[in-house]
């Protein structure tokens, strides 16, 4: 579609610095399949690497040297080291991006950096590290020692600085837009001074007709409006297009006219087909009114336009992610915290990507399931994917993947893996799952054969009877069964877990901590995350509060952002008051530590003695069942090839003819012996049941081959000893 526009993709400060956010290069491939010309760029990023220059911390010190009584004795420690600081600011993120390796030696000696009181918690960092680590090591100690001048910039400069958010609290749900309308008609921050030359000098270079500002949190909402509002000041001929996840959840209801001071339109959803729509509208090709899923000002009020009957995109329609533009080799891979799980969010430089438009499952109460990004579910085919993985790595260098579903399917992960495997694809990924029964040992298997390092799930309130009110589809047991599985086949498990839904009692959360303490103490779960339930308006809860026993607080629409609702949970307990304990405590948990504390170290206040048992994750564990073999079953080979010698040995006095085969496996080889009959027909059987012969065997295919060779005894030969050293070495079903 040649229309005559060109599209400036902007991801506005800040969402993360280790890897390009995926909204702008997915709708950069959209548009390339429709010829629309269009240019990305990370202004979060380039703000990012401007601040932390030589130039940029002397802008730094010289606006601290102004705020002295501003300081804390930590901050002012920070600016009498300034030299120092901006001595070695440019080698360090060298460092970072990869780019100066040798400088992980200056790092690690401890002398070359200068520390401040960030690195009060680097005690045990031989523990963390290992004495080999010395480049994550570095890495880490460079990660405190940018923390340190975040914490001076935001004490002394910027109090709405962060890597990784900007102003966020001004996004959170705010019910009329009046605090962000004063905050950007107020005098512009230190950050937002470099984010505005930046765009500046991208404007004039890229001379766009259509800026779209991808706004996926909170913490990038402020950002994006500055940069809005200063593109319709100084620029009113190009047209600001907003959307992203921010405003699919939170301004679907909006009526404020103010925000159009600084957009011209906002899209809700899947942006491809309504970002193709506007563009047809503004080159006169379609009306006003057959736009689709847009806000725009119509005669001074806000209207929703929804009339264009082109459907969305299926996810084989969307394209490939396209990279161009972004500064690849610059970002910033970073180490926040040593736990190798936890620390995937903030370092490497992942392409995402997602195998299904939606959730398989979309059935969680506290989740926005009404939403269409939830609620439309649509998987790819692993073929696709595969293709788009390879066009990536092409581009981009990077053979490692985000999946970033809600929830991957199990039966779309078990193709994908199938299809890495047989194309023989490099790659390491990591994904978000459901505990659910799907992921048996023999599936968990195939996925890290494949290259998958870690998943993250929603292990959510760790209590049966709060899990079947979330409507979770899954039990303690069955998440226990389910992390054993990945963890004893070399996968990381991440567990999200919730404090404060509707009526959990305080017996229920410490309850919850327990079964935590347990699970990372078996190691069956490396790394976690707490959070707070929140209603929102799109969700079971929030829809209908009273079926959960919480009132709604909250009063009629505001005129900006209502997504989330305040209630009152007369049959809880005191959610809030548990929060610090309980993240203090998984803290501790993720390092390996304090295992043997009493729950009651955790709380400034009384809380219930636990009513688990102190081995009860154990006993779960040990209450596994087996998968019932059926015919259909799919029998995959992981291993090696095979060789084969024949030999005989003497038993009772008569020779027996024997076979032994030799598995090479890539770890190790495996020896297993038969008689030769058997052993021959074992060997020949290989290749068809290699994961990377594309035809399928099963079960009953292989009991019908046997049965016509031998007549009898397949049940015999499959329960035999060599069997159970095969399925202990590569022989999976699935």
């Amino acid at each position: 579609m040649e229309n005559g526009h060109s599209v400036l993709f902007i991801t506005p400060p800040f969402t993360q610095i280790n890897t390009p956010y995926p909204a702008t290069p997915y709708l950069k491939g959209f548009l390339n399949l429709h010829h629309v010309v269009s240019h990305q760029l990370d202004l979060g990023l380039e703000v990012i690497l401007k601040i932390f220059s030589q130039e940029g911390m002397k802008e730094v010190f010289s606006e601290a040297g102004r705020v002295p009584h501003r300081l804390s004795e930590n901050c002012r420690r920070i600016v009498a080291m300034q030299q120092e600081y901006i001595g070695t600011i440019d080698a360090v993120i060298r460092f970072l991006q990869g780019k100066d390796a040798a400088v992980a030696h200056l790092i690690c000696g401890r002398k070359w950096l200068p520390e401040a009181g960030r690195f009060a918690q680097t005690a045990d960092l031989n523990e963390s590290f290992g004495t080999m680590g010395i480049s994550d090591k570095a890495r880490h100690l460079a990660t405190l020692y940018l923390e340190d001048i975040s914490d001076l910039i935001t004490m002394a400069i910027d109090t709405d600085f962060g890597f990784s958010r900007y102003a966020e609290r001004l996004g959170r749900s705010p019910a009329t837009f009046t605090e962000l309308a004063n905050k950007l008609s107020g005098p512009e921050t230190f950050t937002d001074r470099i984010l505005l030359r930046l765009l500046e000098e991208k404007i004039r270079q890229f001379s766009p007709s259509v800026a779209a500002l991808s706004v996926p949190f909170p913490g990038n909402l402020y950002s994006a409006l500055r940069c809005g509002n200063w593109l319709k000041q100084n620029h009113p001929a190009i047209k600001v297009v907003s959307g992203g996840g921010y405003a699919s959840t939170e301004l679907r209801s909006i009526t404020d006219a103010r925000l159009f001071d600084n957009l011209d339109y906002l899209i809700l959803d899947d942006g491809e087909v309504p970002l193709l729509n506007l563009l047809e509208h503004l080159t006169g090709k379609r009306e006003l009114t057959r736009l689709k899923r847009t806000f725009a000002l119509h005669h001074g009020i806000v209207h929703f336009f929804d009339g264009s009957a082109d459907p969305d995109c299926l996810p084989s329609e969307t394209g490939t992610p396209d990279y161009e533009g972004l500064p690849l080799a610059s970002y910033l891979p970073v180490i926040e915290m040593a736990n190798p799980m936890h620390r995937l969010w903030s370092d490497g430089r992942w392409n995402r990507l997602t195998l299904a438009h939606g959730c398989y499952w979309g059935k969680c109460t506290f989740c926005d399931g009404t939403l269409d990004y939830i609620r439309r579910y649509q998987p790819n085919k692993a073929v696709d994917i595969c293709d788009r993985m390879e066009t990536m790595i092409a581009q981009t260098g990077n053979t490692g993947f985000h999946f970033v579903d809600e929830a991957a399917p199990p039966a779309l992960l078990r193709d994908l893996s199938l299809e890495i495997l047989r194309r023989g694809m490099n790659v390491s990924w990591w994904t978000n799952i459901r505990f659910e029964k799907t992921f048996t040992r023999d599936l968990c298997l195939l996925i890290k054969t494949a290259g998958c390092i870690a998943v993250s799930g929603g292990l959510e309130v760790a209590s049966d009877r709060i899990l079947n009110l979330i409507n979770k589809g899954v039990t303690i047991s069955r998440a226990v069964v389910v992390a054993n599985h990945f963890t004893r086949a070399g996968v990381l498990v991440h567990a999200y877990l919730m404090y404060g839904f509707p009526t959990q009692t305080a017996q229920e959360t410490i309850d919850s901590l327990e079964v935590v303490r347990q699970l990372f103490k078996l190691n069956l779960v490396q790394s976690g995350f707490w959070h707070l339930f929140v209603m929102t308006a799109h969700s079971p809860v929030g829809q209908d509060p009273e079926k959960f026993g919480v009132i709604s607080l909250s009063r009629e629409n505001g005129s900006f952002a209502n997504n989330d609702l305040q209630h009152a949970d007369p049959g809880g307990c005191n959610h809030e008051l548990f929060g610090e304990g309980l993240k203090k405590a998984l803290y501790n948990y993720m390092h390996g530590i304090c295992f043997d504390f009493p729950l009651q170290e955790w709380f400034e206040f009384d809380v219930p003695h636990t009513t688990l048992a102190p081995r009860y994750i154990e006993a779960q564990i040990n209450r596994m069942e087996e998968v019932p073999l059926v015919p259909g079953t799919k029998v995959v080979w992981l291993g090696g090839v095979c060789s084969m010698t024949k030999y005989e040995r003497t038993k009772k006095g008569k020779n027996i003819r024997m076979a032994a085969l030799i598995l090479h496996n890539r770890d190790r080889e495996v020896k297993i012996t038969l008689g030769d009959l058997h052993g021959e027909w074992l060997n020949r059987r290989f290749a068809a049941m290699s994961v990377r012969n594309r035809e399928v065997t099963t079960i009953e295919m292989l009991q019908h081959d046997f049965l016509e060779q031998f007549s009898n005894g397949f049940d015999l030969f499959w329960n035999s000893a060599a069997l159970k050293t095969l399925r202990e070495n590569g022989l999976i079903l699935l």
